[in-house]
């Protein structure tokens, strides 16, 4: 029975400048560097055929590429933290994309997420860290930032029940298209697109 949840994965550059908060942090489990993504959308325990119906469902959606960054940190858990993350730069296409794939999951009849969508990249899982203490690592970090990225496509992605979170596997890739802006003009010639040099 998959554990799932669609996603995104970050770029590699995005990643190595994410892996460079490592450290300074007692009671912070960090999480590897490979395993670094948005959750979209957590779906959970599934049968086989539920994550067969999931994953063709997700393969129907037609939205474009779009540009996000990360910019500042956050924690979750108020007076008890118990996750660190980096916090994505506002972008519609977001949570548009979200709230699409939230509308499949609805349909499917998958128990809804009873966490409200809050986009975020956990960098590591806290344990008995006070606020007091994750306070000026948060201060010293605070004009964290990452360039603007391409997001070209999102993933369903399975993982096993554990208490740092992954291995994640990416179980299907879905493309974004590029926007008609984006392509190369051209004129339909005999069948054959003509671009001009």
């Amino acid at each position: 029975m998959p554990r799932l949840f669609a996603a995104l994965e970050l770029p590699h550059n995005a990643a190595m400048s994410l892996s460079l908060l490592r450290g300074g942090l007692p009671g912070a489990r960090w999480i590897d560097t490979e395993n670094y993504h948005l959750t979209l959308r957590f779906i959970g325990d599934v049968e086989h055929h539920v994550a067969d119906e999931v994953a063709d469902t997700l393969s129907r959606i037609r939205r474009h590429e779009f540009r996000m960054g990360l910019s500042g940190l956050g924690a979750f858990g108020g007076k008890k933290p118990r996750s660190l993350f980096a916090v994505p730069t506002a972008s519609p296409d977001l949570t548009e994309l979200q709230a699409e794939i939230e509308r499949i999951c609805q349909r499917l009849r998958l128990p809804p997420d009873p966490r409200k969508f809050t986009p975020h990249v956990t960098i590591a899982r806290l344990r008995n860290t006070p606020p007091h203490v994750l306070a000026p690592y948060l201060s010293s970090r605070g004009n964290f930032h990452v360039p603007l990225f391409t997001v070209s496509r999102f993933v369903l992605m399975s993982s096993r029940e554990s208490v740092g979170g992954g291995p994640y596997i990416a179980e299907e890739t879905y493309s974004l298209s590029q926007p008609a802006s984006a392509r190369p003009s051209g004129r339909q010639v005999g069948g054959t697109a003509q671009f001009p040099l």
